[in-house]
Formats: C-alpha cells, structure tokens, sequence
C-alpha cells in the first residue's frame, strides 16, 4: 500500500443493500473460520497455512475485502466490526509462527498496511484499491438529505483498538526473541538494526496511534 495523499479527489459511494450486506457477512465469515482453521492447524500436513506467508497472503485478502465496504451508515459499522477483529485475529496468530529472516519483512510491511488501513476507516475514507490508499467520502446534497452519513468509530471502539495495538507490542518483541539466526548475546533491537528493520518496527501502528491521540510507534528501550 502507498502513504495517503490528502489531496486526492473525494468519492461518492453508496452503502450496502441489506441482501448485500448478508451475503457479505456470510462470505467473511467464512473466510474468518478457514482463517481460524488454517491456523490453528498450522503444525498439521493439512494445513493450507502452514507458514507465516501463507497466512499473511490469505489476510491480506480480507483486509482488501473488507477495505471495499462502503463507509456509509450503516455498512460503516460493518467495516469497523471486521477489521477490528481481523486485527485482534492477525495480531494473536502472527506471534505463532515462526520469526525467520524470510518473513520477517513480509510481516513489518503486512502491518503496515493494516496500519495505513486503519487511518482509512477513522477518517471514513473510501479504499481506493488501485492506488492502494484511502479518498476522501463525499456524500452529495441530496443523499445527505435522507439522512445519509458515516458515523465515526464509537468511544469503545476507538479505546479497543487502541488497546490491541499498543498490547501487541510486548507479544511482537517476544516473538522478535525467538528468532533462530540471532547472533550471540545479540539483543532484539540490536538485530533489528542489523537487519535494517529497526524504523519499520519503531513506526508500526504510529499512524492509528497518532491519530488516536497516542504516542505512536512501538519503541524498544535501549539496554
């Protein structure tokens, strides 16, 4: 995904039909559950998630999904409820596969993007999928006339997403502690520079954080 550019042209969208929007919670749903399985049996022969990769490919997948819900009420509301649960599910599973050299940077840029998601949806922008960025929503005189709107994300569910975030910080570290290919006496942030990853693992999440009115970042204190 590229960084936002606030001065792209706004877009008009509608929300989702009722008939639509079932259809589309029983697609997700789905697609969450074999999520969840693929996961959960990621040690077994029968996975169809059997790395990080695989698993992040077949997130990225909803996360492009659930970017294309309109934000529009009240399909805004399903939009929050989705990705808020694809980043609780992501956050927890990432941490149970293994940290190798290979996936590492796949996994920094896969939040990223999750990162640059949720900026979208606080600012109820539409997701503009080619440009793999957020356009600013314009809803026209008379739509806004029958009361259409896209309602901000509630108090609780600014404060839960703020908490998934910044909780994952300590999990992400241990993870990081977990890597096979560190070098003796070599501690989590001195690798990171090493690799050329430690700006990317400082910035995760300092958009939404920011934006939440947080610090942003995740920082690892020097020893």
């Amino acid at each position: 995904m590229t960084p936002m550019d606030t001065d792209q042209a706004m877009q008009t969208c509608r929300a989702l039909s009722s008939s639509q929007e079932a259809k589309l919670v029983d697609y997700l749903d789905e697609k969450f559950l074999q999520l969840m399985r693929g996961y959960k049996k990621r040690s077994e022969a029968t996975t169809h998630l059997p790395t990080l990769h695989h698993y992040l490919d077949a997130a990225r997948q909803i996360l492009s999904l659930v970017l294309q819900i309109p934000p529009i009420d009240p399909s805004t509301s399903l939009r929050t409820a989705f990705l808020l649960r694809l980043t609780s599910d992501a956050l927890s599973s990432i941490v149970g596969y293994q940290a190798d050299p290979e996936t590492l940077p796949e996994a920094l840029d896969w939040l990223d993007d999750l990162d640059q998601a949720w900026l979208a949806v606080l600012q109820a922008q539409v997701w503009d999928p080619e440009t793999g960025a957020g356009v600013d929503l314009h809803i026209d005189a008379a739509d806004a006339s029958k009361g259409m709107k896209s309602s901000p994300l509630s108090q609780t569910e600014r404060t839960r997403l703020r908490s998934l975030l910044v909780g994952s910080s300590a999990s992400l570290e241990e993870w990081l502690e977990t890597r096979q290919d560190r070098e003796e006496d070599e501690d989590v942030e001195g690798m990171l520079e090493r690799l050329g990853l430690r700006a990317d693992f400082d910035d995760l999440f300092s958009r939404t954080l920011d934006y939440l009115g947080g610090l942003g970042g995740i920082v690892i204190d020097s020893v």
